[in-house]
């Protein structure tokens, strides 16, 4: 990355990258599985349980996509039936405390979201 461009530089060659980064941990689903798997490693069940509203088909999707990123580690263990973890790497630890923070704001705020939204709903016309 050039350093002498600001980080927020759309013109910046790695924008592309950093884009792509940002979507992966600024997915929904993304978020709430780091905040999760910041307490320790879980099972897949464990997983969908906790994470409301998620699909087995995009926890398992997210679940790759996260893994493939390097923020978190797939250990299957050779026990009958097979059993299978998930925890976050160094990588995906590094990503806590902002995914944290974000998640914290979102939930101190949600009130005030709330009436902005309704309120902005009640002044637009439908479409």
């Amino acid at each position: 990355m050039d350093v002498t461009k600001e980080p927020h530089d759309l013109e910046n060659t790695d924008c592309q990258k950093v884009s792509q980064v940002l979507a992966r941990v600024g997915e929904k689903w993304s978020i709430l599985i780091i905040m999760l798997l910041n307490s320790g490693p879980r099972r897949f069940t464990e997983i969908r349980r906790a994470v409301n509203g998620i699909s087995q088909r995009m926890l398992t999707l997210c679940l790759r996509g996260l893994e493939r990123d390097g923020l978190v580690k797939r250990t299957v263990y050779s026990v009958m039936p097979p059993r299978v973890e998930y925890e976050l790497t160094p990588l995906g630890q590094s990503l806590t405390e902002p995914v944290i923070a974000l998640g914290t704001w979102a939930r101190d705020h949600i009130k005030e979201i709330d009436a902005a939204r309704a309120a902005f709903d009640g002044t637009t016309d439908s479409p």
